[in-house]
């Protein structure tokens, strides 16, 4: 009969096992490659000593050479004290590869964060499905696909990208909230030898999926130079959402500067005189945000519109900002696509909007129109009107045409629309006004008068509507106010807000449909 110190030891030596399936082998083929393994990559994002791995003896039954975990790693910890579920692929376990066992554990893991009301981060490597399993593999892969789809809204989703990532292990993580990566990082739905083994087409994995074109793509939210600044990020990240819709997102260090300081009064002086004289927007923004933190997300994506997160007097906002440096901050398809997926994003996990605007309007063009701004840009009107969460948006410049309409107009539903005297608020501006309204005028002008009259013409279209005072006196802008004064006229309507609770008329509709 086998006593307790046997068994005791049975299980340290199984656990043991576990912990490097592979071996000392598949050890020194990791370290020859310079990766972390699937529990280090664990540990690097969960708070030290929080981690409790969940299946770490599964197996695939009947095949007695199975290797314990069948190639990953799930479990639950914590975040900054809070509570979320990991997955982690051992890409030494047949290439990551997903199979019956690695599924049952996935569902197990994610199964928990949905009845427990936590977030989820997903550190994908992997090949995807596992031949040798055959349909099997992908049943249990679209087994996956159908959880996270429980989960999309109701608690934040990370994904980590590490290695290659091929076919299903693409797909499940864009269905997740964010993707990030390392530089080094390879992203496609089949790799360069499938494609040149069908195709004939000839491209490098860097060329085809690399982390640096999928960032540019939009398809990554932020790419790191190692795996720790990468699961750095995520930890960031998840600091400023709440662990599920139920709850509000984290307050950290409120009441910081309850008077206006010398940051502030550089906002007074940071708008050049010149209409055609670009500036950076992320200069503004660090000066209306606590400790001027900004998580940007999608920064390598159509650098026109900046999104990111921050937060007043403690408390997280979604920030959607122009950035006047790239394309004078005019808006295109891609940016649209960017934009409108954050503000669903901040809605979702109840995360307050704040619109920081200077836009001459939408990018004109033929390449536009084939890009389908149309529709692209008509799903970031849908996701602004239907917004219920507080909505603050400020005007520092221009606000043109479509542009002041997407960019947080209270006409769409923003609560408090604020503008400096800056503020440029009209359908089109005065440049543009006079090439389409005074064409006959000028071309009756002497030439050598022609200049000096259409400058008059642009001065009378400045004083008489493109200024804030029109937008101010109709109720379209809530109040003029001082740039110095900005960071706390926010604070203040947020907090106004606060306790915002948008009513919905009944509407027997299964969804409402909206351009995709």
């Amino acid at each position: 009969m086998t006593g307790t110190a046997e068994k005791l030891a049975e299980l340290r030596k199984l656990l043991e096992i576990a912990e490097e399936p592979t071996g000392e082998k598949g050890i020194q083929k990791r370290l020859a490659k310079g990766v972390a393994s699937a529990r280090e990559r664990v540990d690097m994002l969960v708070d030290p000593g929080s981690f409790v791995e969940m299946g770490a003896l599964m197996r695939s039954p009947g095949n007695p050479n199975a290797l314990f975990g069948d190639g990953v790693v799930t479990g639950r910890g914590t975040v900054d004290g809070r509570p979320v579920v990991v997955i982690s692929h051992d890409s030494g376990v047949q290439g990551g590869s997903v199979g019956e066992t690695f599924g049952r554990r996935v569902r197990i893991a994610m199964e928990f964060a949905y009845n427990n009301a936590c977030p989820v981060v997903v550190i994908n490597d992997s090949g995807g499905a596992r031949i040798q399993e055959g349909v099997t593999a992908l049943a249990w892969y679209a087994t996956m696909c159908r959880l996270q789809e429980d989960l999309s809204g109701y608690v934040p989703m990370v994904a980590v990208m590490f290695g290659k990532c091929a076919a299903g292990s693409v797909y499940g993580p864009v269905n997740m909230d964010v993707m990030i990566a390392t530089d080094d990082s390879y992203m496609f739905v089949t790799g360069p030898e499938v494609i040149k083994g069908i195709t004939g087409e000839d491209i490098s994995a860097e060329e085809l999926g690399g982390a640096a074109v999928q960032a540019r793509n939009g398809l990554l939210h932020h790419v790191a130079k190692s795996e720790r600044e990468a699961l750095q990020w995520a930890r960031e990240y998840l600091g400023y959402l709440p662990s599920s819709c139920l709850e509000q997102p984290p307050i950290v260090n409120p009441g910081l500067e309850p008077e206006i300081t010398d940051s502030d009064r550089e906002l007074d002086r940071i708008i050049p005189d010149s209409d055609r004289q670009g500036y950076d927007m992320h200069e503004v923004l660090l000066r209306l945000f606590d400790d001027g933190a900004f998580l940007e997300i999608q920064e390598a994506a159509a650098q026109n519109l900046i999104t990111g997160f921050a937060r007043v007097d403690g408390h997280p906002v979604g920030v959607i900002a122009n950035q006047p440096m790239v394309l004078g901050g005019a808006l295109d398809a891609a940016c649209s696509d960017k934009g409108a997926y954050f503000i669903r994003l901040c809605d979702a996990f109840n995360i307050p909007l704040v619109y920081v605007v200077d836009t001459p309007g939408v990018l004109p063009g033929v390449e536009e129109e084939r890009n389908g701004v149309i529709k692209r840009g008509g799903r970031m009107f849908r996701a602004l009107i239907e917004a219920t969460v507080p909505i603050v948006t400020i005007v520092t410049r221009k606000a043109y045409g479509g542009g002041y309409a997407v960019m947080g107009c209270k006409e769409l539903g923003v609560d408090i629309n604020f503008a400096w005297p800056t503020a440029r608020i009209a359908v089109i501006g005065a440049e543009g006004m006079v090439t389409v309204t005074g064409k006959k005028t000028l071309a009756a002008t002497p030439p050598e008068q022609r200049a000096a009259v259409r400058q008059q013409m642009v001065d009378f279209y400045n004083a008489l509507l493109d200024n804030p005072w029109v937008a101010a006196e109709r109720g379209y802008i809530d109040a003029v106010i001082e740039p110095s004064a900005t960071r706390l006229e926010i604070r203040k309507a947020l907090k106004l807000l606060r306790d915002k609770n948008a009513v919905r008329k009944h509407n027997p509709r299964k969804h409402n449909l909206f351009p995709i």
